[in-house]
C-alpha cells in the first residue's frame, strides 16, 4: 500500500516545489512558450498523482475494483502492490479524491458553459452594432470594424472566429503598429490560448486554496500575453509593438502611479523596450524535455512494481 501514499506525497511535492522554482527562475519571461509548457506539465503531474492514487486506493479498499483494475494481470503483479487489508483510510482517500475529480470536471464544464454564453452574448451584440453586409459570407474568420470612441482590439473565438477592431484604434494606430496589434490577437487565436485560460480558471476557481492551481491561473494570463507579444514583435519589431501597446492603453491610465486592472501593460512595454536575449535552442529543448519528465514520474512510480513483478 505504499504506492498510493508515495503518489500523494509526490503530488504534494510537485504542487509546492513547482510554483516556487518557476517563480524564482529568470527565464520564463524570456521564453513564455516554454514556461507555458512547463506549467502545464507541473499541473498535469499533480492531477495524475491524484488520479492514480485514487485508482490504487480504490483497488485496495474494494475487491471488486481490484478485480477490474488488475483483471488482465497475473497474480504476481497484484501481490507486488501489496493491496492487502488497508483499513478505512483507503476508502476515505478514494472518496476524497473522487469528490475532487468530480468537482474539477464540474468547474471545467461550468467554465466552458459560461464562456460560450458570454461569446453568444457578445456575438449578438456585435451583430447589432456591426451587421453583415449584403453578400458577406458568414463562415470563416472575419475582421469586424466596430464604431467606438475608445481604441480596442480583441479576438472572439468560436466556430466562426472574429477579430474586432474599434474605429478609434484604426484612427490612433497606423501602418505597422496596427498590423502588429492584429498579429498579437492572431497569435492568441492560433495558439488556442482561450482553452488554456479556461482550464486554468476552472482549477483556480475550483480550488482557490490550492496554491499551485491559483498560481497556474495567474501565470497563464500573464504568459499568454507575453507569448502573443513575441509573435507580434518578431514580425514587426519590438519598438513598433511597444508603441502600439502604449497608444492603445494610454487613455486607460495604466501608466500612472495608481495600480489598475491592466497593471501588467507597463511591464510588457518595458520587456519589449529592454529585451533580454532568448535562451539558446539547446537549452529550450532541454527545458521542454525535462518538463515532460515531470508527469512521467507518477507513471513510473505507478507501473514499476508491476513491471518488476513481470520481469
Amino acid at each position: 500500500m505504499m504506492v498510493p501514499v508515495a503518489l500523494l506525497a509526490l503530488g504534494a511535492l510537485a504542487a509546492v516545489v513547482g510554483p516556487r522554482l518557476l517563480a524564482r527562475a529568470q527565464w520564463p519571461d524570456r521564453e513564455p512558450v516554454v514556461a507555458l509548457w512547463v506549467w502545464q506539465c507541473v499541473v498535469t503531474a499533480v492531477l495524475l498523482c491524484c488520479a492514480l492514487s485514487m485508482t490504487l486506493s480504490a483497488a485496495a479498499a474494494w475487491k471488486v475494483v481490484r478485480g477490474q483494475v488488475f483483471a488482465p494481470a497475473p497474480c504476481g503483479v497484484v501481490e507486488a502492490y501489496a493491496l492487502g487489508p488497508a483499513g478505512p483510510w483507503a476508502a476515505a482517500t478514494t472518496i476524497t479524491l473522487a469528490v475532487g475529480g468530480v468537482w474539477t470536471a464540474a468547474m471545467l464544464t461550468l467554465e466552458i458553459v459560461r464562456a460560450r454564453a458570454q461569446r453568444r452574448q457578445r456575438r449578438t451584440w456585435l451583430r447589432l452594432r456591426a451587421p453583415l453586409l449584403p453578400g458577406e459570407p458568414t463562415g470563416g474568420e472575419r475582421i469586424v470594424v466596430l464604431e467606438g470612441a475608445r481604441p480596442g482590439a480583441w479576438w472572439l473565438p468560436g466556430l466562426a472566429p472574429q477579430l474586432v477592431v474599434t474605429t478609434a484604434a484604426l484612427r490612433r494606430l497606423k501602418g505597422q503598429r496596427l498590423d502588429a496589434l492584429l498579429a498579437h490577437e492572431q497569435g492568441h487565436a492560433r495558439a488556442r490560448h482561450h482553452w488554456l485560460l479556461h482550464c486554468a480558471a476552472a482549477l483556480g476557481n475550483g480550488f482557490p486554496q490550492v496554491r499551485v492551481f491559483a498560481a497556474f491561473r495567474e501565470e497563464m494570463h500573464r504568459l499568454v500575453e507575453l507569448a502573443a507579444d513575441d509573435v507580434a514583435s518578431r514580425r514587426f519589431g519590438r519598438l513598433t509593438f511597444a508603441l502600439a501597446l502604449v497608444e492603445l492603453n494610454e487613455h486607460r491610465g495604466v501608466f500612472g502611479p495608481c495600480p489598475t486592472p491592466q497593471a501588467h501593460v507597463p511591464q510588457r512595454v518595458e520587456r519589449l523596450l529592454a529585451p533580454m536575449p532568448r535562451l539558446p535552442a539547446g537549452r529550450r529543448l532541454r527545458l521542454a524535455a525535462a518538463a515532460l519528465l515531470i508527469p512521467a514520474v507518477p507513471l513510473l512510480v505507478t507501473f514499476v512494481p508491476g513491471l518488476s513483478a513481470l520481469g
